[in-house]
């Protein structure tokens, strides 16, 4: 006798994977992303919507979701049994909008809360009332759940009316999904003309993958072709590895014509019978309940080392992206530093002032050639760190995710900060020699604008600045121009830090903002670890 285990500690380990399940980001457009996206969204389905419920509460009713591709008679289906009409169907597709649920009056309390199906609003019907009049004002009838009773139903029972599979409205597929994973028993409706299609099989292969408790029906199969198609569609359950599912068929009768009428009670006595059964007696019940449930425990062995995987995989490509960038800037670092020390601002129009100066060149005009030579160089090192990253990131599927490919959005380019950044490192070289002109005799002091002036060309003209040097120790003397060179390459050696780290995070920010870490890929496999030991 299968048996299910509801013990405080296993729930306790089940909420603890489902919040690592729940966490888990799959930001990057990797070949396995859009499966690990939808393998996570279906496991968080089954685990809030069913198996953390049903471990809650094990002797709640049964909830039987009939799920089937487009016409398959799954709204007429539920009527029926139910023997009043409770889902709305036709011939226009999609045909069943809102989900419907229909249980007996004593069971009204297990589905009127949020105990299944949480993220559902729940609406009630008064009798023979459509149950779209009673939506709100854009209300989407996708994110609503129909709560009807009958007392028709057994005690016990509640069946689920879900949309089309393959319905041709997105949220609708979505909806069907995660109302079948919702499910203590999964109906598989299809019909004598479809029963070879790609989407109940699916439905089947998922459910035989799971263990589901499952049950198959045949829908509007003509008379004349009953064994045929009966005995046809058996072998493909067998050669699948579903000969043991229970298997019902209804013919197709004029009630079933444009999906409006109630079959008759004989058509569906059979299953109807086997629904009783499953609810009322202990037995068939609690193998139903643990089936379903040990089914989807069990398939976590398999299906949360493959999110584990994906984890990793995001992770790996976001340390590429990010070891790029921080390859590209640290080596147009390390280039700028170097240039630097050769001198190379001191070019152009910058060593046209210098050459100049102090005849026919001010100090200003000096400082601010200067400052523009060094803008100049340092942007050109950003550009090509960036266009390197560009050239590393094309190799990269994962660098094509939309967050990374848009453009800065703010109005501020690089050239205007870098501009704003060594502006700055004047005006704070300024102050330094400020504030060693002050120390200095007021009749032999030099001009402030002079001294920052040299000691900006010391720093930035390499050996064609040694003139600069010398200058600047006959101006303030030599322990002043020592001290000053210091605080001034040390000032220097920060702003170009400063630029450097800014424009890399600048770049890295969208990347970070995806939030891809290593620690998924451990808590995930923890969490599984902790829940098997409980089991």
């Amino acid at each position: 006798m299968v048996t299910l285990d509801v013990r405080p500690q296993l729930l306790d380990a089940l909420s603890a994977l489902r919040d690592r399940v729940a966490a888990a980001r799959f930001p990057l457009p990797l070949a396995g992303a859009p499966r690990a996206r939808a393998n996570r969204d279906e496991l968080l389905a089954q685990l809030d919507d069913y198996l953390v419920p049903r471990l809650r509460d094990p002797e709640a009713p049964l909830l039987a979701v009939v799920g089937g591709s487009t016409g398959a008679g799954k709204s007429t289906l539920v009527n029926s049994l139910v023997g009043r009409r409770v889902s709305e169907a036709g011939v226009l597709r999609p045909t069943t909008r809102t989900p419907v649920l229909v249980c007996h009056p004593e069971d009204h309390h297990w589905f009127s809360g949020m105990r299944v199906l949480p993220d559902l609003t729940r609406v009630w019907v008064p009798h023979g009332q459509p149950g779209d009049e009673l939506l709100l004002p854009g209300e989407n009838p996708a994110r609503v759940l129909r709560v009807e009773t009958a007392d028709t139903l057994p005690p016990g029972l509640a069946l689920l009316d879900a949309p089309d599979v393959d319905s041709l409205v997105a949220d609708n597929r979505v909806l069907a999904a995660e109302l079948i994973c919702a499910a203590d028993i999964w109906i598989m409706v299809t019909t004598a003309a479809r029963y070879a299609d790609a989407v109940p099989w699916h439905l089947l292969r998922t459910a035989k993958e799971y263990d589901a408790t499952l049950v198959t029906v045949l829908d509007r199969v003509p008379h004349q072709v009953v064994s045929e198609v009966s005995r046809q569609y058996g072998a493909l359950l067998t050669k699948a590895g579903l000969g043991d599912v229970p298997r019902f068929t209804v013919p197709e009768l004029p009630e079933s014509a444009w999906g409006g009428g109630l079959l008759p009670a004989t058509a569906v006595a059979s299953l109807r019978t086997w629904l009783v059964h499953q609810a009322q007696d202990p037995a068939a019940r609690q193998h139903a309940v643990a089936r379903t449930a040990n089914g989807v425990l069990a398939s976590l062995r398999s299906r949360m080392p493959e999110l584990a995987g994906a984890a990793a995989a995001q992770y790996a490509a976001a340390l590429r992206l990010t070891t790029a960038v921080e390859g590209a800037y640290d080596s147009e670092y390390a280039r700028v530093r170097g240039r630097l020390q050769a001198g190379a601002v001191l070019a152009g129009d910058a060593l046209k002032r210098w050459r100049a100066f102090p005849l026919d060149c001010t100090a200003a005009e000096l400082l601010n050639a200067l400052v523009e030579s060094l803008g100049a160089l340092l942007l050109c090192a950003v550009t090509a760190a960036d266009e390197r990253v560009d050239e590393a990131w094309r190799r990269e599927p994962a660098a094509a995710a939309p967050e990374l490919t848009e453009r800065d959005p703010t109005p501020e380019s690089a050239e205007h900060r870098i501009g704003m950044a060594v502006r700055r490192w004047r005006r704070e070289l300024e102050e330094y020699a400020e504030e060693e002109v002050r120390d200095l005799d007021r009749g032999t002091a030099p001009d402030p604008e002079t001294v920052a002036a040299l000691v900006a060309t010391a720093l930035l003209g390499g050996r064609r600045a040694r003139i600069a040097g010398e200058g600047l120790a006959q101006r303030i003397g030599a322990h002043g121009a020592l001290r000053l060179r210091d605080r001034g390459g040390r000032l220097l050696a920060e702003h170009l830090d400063r630029v450097v780290h800014t424009e890399r995070e600048r770049r890295l920010a969208p990347l970070d903002a995806l939030d891809v870490h290593p620690e998924p890929q451990a808590e995930l496999i923890a969490a599984l670890s902790v829940l098997q030991k409980e089991r």
